[in-house]
């Protein structure tokens, strides 16, 4: 199957909506009970993830019958959800609320990110900013952009490749194991500066938009990073597994580098992690 242009705005109006109808009316009003921690007091899911991929779920098999739906909140319930990306003809990763902690906390800094799979390939990505009310799209070969409810676009581009010592970038070491982890943290004043959104929507939305240079992520589950990855490939960018092997969809761990071209991401590999 191949995605264009008018089906890309189908699907960014359909997060809108869900967004619209099961996250906003919930924010900063979650009820007592409707937060709850997952796999740790970190990880956490409300009301809000469950509904809206509920209904993000069930509008994606009425527009594409027989895909399958590989949902965050479906996974956590049932982890062989997972497994069936990898055969699907056509495949939607969904995280309905990525920075669940945020949303949690009445921080307004989340997302609701989908991505398209076909026959193991990420072909169309979206990540909609239910406060800001825009979707960044991006189609595989076609370009990356952020388009208004009302039409209006503007086209993705990342940073100019700059010395490390120059670069914003966004350096995640929580799921990293020391002692690397603490090797990697005394290593981030090599950078200009440092974000951390705790949203992979929003870092990855800075990078493809020219505003950071580069993001690092060791933890890869799909739902989490499809979505950026294809945005910031369509906006110009490079990036790989730590060991530099390319980052497939099947892929759950070795880390992640996006940067601006290829040389910028041996230049951050080798300040985080060489000698």
């Amino acid at each position: 199957m191949r995605f264009n242009e008018r089906m890309a705005t189908e699907i960014a109006t359909l997060l809108r909506d869900a967004a619209l109808a099961e996250i906003k009316p919930r924010f900063r009003r979650l009820a007592s009970g409707a937060i709850r921690a997952k796999s740790s007091a970190t990880d956490l899911v409300t009301d809000a993830d469950e509904a809206a991929e509920r209904v993000i779920t069930a509008a994606l098999t009425e527009r594409f019958p027989g895909c399958v739906v590989v949902g965050e909140e479906a996974c956590a319930a049932d982890p062989a959800v997972l497994g069936r990306l990898a055969g699907a003809d056509l495949a939607f990763v969904v995280d309905p609320v990525d920075g669940t902690a945020n949303f949690a906390a009445g921080v307004p800094l989340f997302g609701c990110m989908a991505a398209a799979v076909v026959k193991g390939e990420v072909v169309a990505a979206w990540i909609h900013d239910p406060m800001g009310d825009d979707t960044a799209i991006a189609l595989r070969g076609e370009g990356a952009w952020i388009e208004a409810p009302d039409g209006h676009r503007t086209d993705l581009r990342v940073a100019a490749p700059v010395p490390v010592n120059q670069m914003i970038a966004g350096v995640s070491w929580t799921y990293i194991a020391e002692p690397v982890r603490s090797q990697l943290t005394a290593r981030l004043p090599r950078f200009a500066g440092g974000v951390q959104f705790r949203c992979a929507a929003h870092e990855y939305r800075l990078v493809a938009s020219g505003n950071a240079h580069v993001v690092v992520y060791n933890k890869l589950m799909p739902w989490d990073h499809l979505p950026g990855w294809l945005l910031h490939r369509e906006a110009g960018g490079y990036s790989a597994r730590f060991d530099g092997s390319e980052y497939r969809p099947e892929h759950t761990a070795g880390g992640l580098i996006a940067a601006p071209d290829k040389a910028s991401w041996g230049a951050v590999r080798e300040a985080l992690f060489g000698a």
